[in-house]
């Protein structure tokens, strides 16, 4: 999977892949064989964290 670069599409991307289809980042990123902190620190930029609770970022 190809991310987009730009921080507020991979947060739709994202929220909406681990909304409908994963069960957490993790299992995002095993699926799609994606770095985690790649990910996290792209969208940390904005201001947006990972929670594992609620399995989305925010």
């Amino acid at each position: 999977m190809t991310l987009p670069k730009d921080p507020v599409m991979l947060l739709s991307l994202i929220n909406t892949k681990l909304r409908d289809y994963n069960s957490s980042l993790d299992d995002f990123c095993k699926e799609y064989n994606l770095d985690k902190e790649y990910i996290t620190e792209k969208l940390s930029m904005i201001d947006y964290h990972y929670d594992e609770f609620k399995n989305k970022f925010v």
